[in-house]
């Protein structure tokens, strides 16, 4: 597990600065997508969010031989802007972002700006509203994942268990799910509990003086019964 040292000064920015100057892809582009996108979304998207997003792309590009996305079949949850959507197709993988349908179209475009000439593969972006329609929309026979992507969508809403049973259906055997998560609420912790009952939950990486943290859950049999 990373440990991700505190810096003199806390909180949110000090997650970036960790991010853009103290990483060695800052010169590739992959991290200019990363500080293209927290100038560019800073003013209209919440700062959670955008910090999660970068945390896990991060953490995708500087781990490349522990997590190699290229020609992989990786689907994001809640992507919003979609900015791990875009970086792992850069880095290779055959990318499905999803959220909300009122999403999609900028989600389309954004990733479709930010991936022109620097992907092996087309990302494809898709509706996916937690716990409906997964069966007729992303049936098993045809849809295995390699990796499942999540950062910032455990927040204080009503959607944690329709969430819970999207992220049980959708890994199977073989399926890896990186998640990224802020601990703000009682309903994260909540969320962290049921997740460890259905899947075998690994602490990746924290930010410590953010409260930020990174997951990797995979199968276990119990799935085969709790999310069928």
């Amino acid at each position: 597990m990373t440990k991700i040292p505190s810096q003199e000064r806390k909180g949110k920015m000090s997650v970036l600065s960790l991010l853009t100057m103290n990483c060695n892809f800052i010169k590739s582009q992959i991290s200019e997508v990363l500080v293209r996108g927290w100038e560019n979304y800073k003013e209209n998207v919440d700062t959670a969010q955008t910090v999660l997003a970068l945390a896990l792309s991060q953490y995708l590009e500087s781990n490349q031989q522990e997590i190699n996305l290229k020609d992989k079949k990786v689907l994001e949850i809640g992507a919003g802007t979609g900015l791990v959507s875009i970086v792992a197709s850069i880095l290779g993988a055959y990318v499905t972002a999803t959220d909300l349908p009122e999403v999609l179209e900028n989600l389309k475009l954004n990733i479709s700006r930010n991936t022109q000439n620097m992907n092996t593969h087309q990302p494809e972006v898709r509706k996916l509203v937690w716990g409906e329609d997964l069966n007729e929309d992303f049936p098993k026979s045809t849809h295995h994942y390699d990796f499942i992507l999540a950062s910032d969508v455990v927040y204080h809403h009503t959607s944690l268990d329709p969430l819970l049973t999207t992220m049980a259906y959708l890994c199977q055997p073989g399926t890896v799910l990186l998640w990224a998560n802020k601990f703000r609420f009682s309903t994260d912790f909540e969320f962290l509990e049921k997740l460890r009952n259905i899947l075998i939950v690994t602490l990746l990486a924290e930010f410590p003086e953010s409260n930020i943290k990174l997951f990797k859950a995979t199968y276990t049999a119990f799935l085969s019964r709790s999310a069928s």
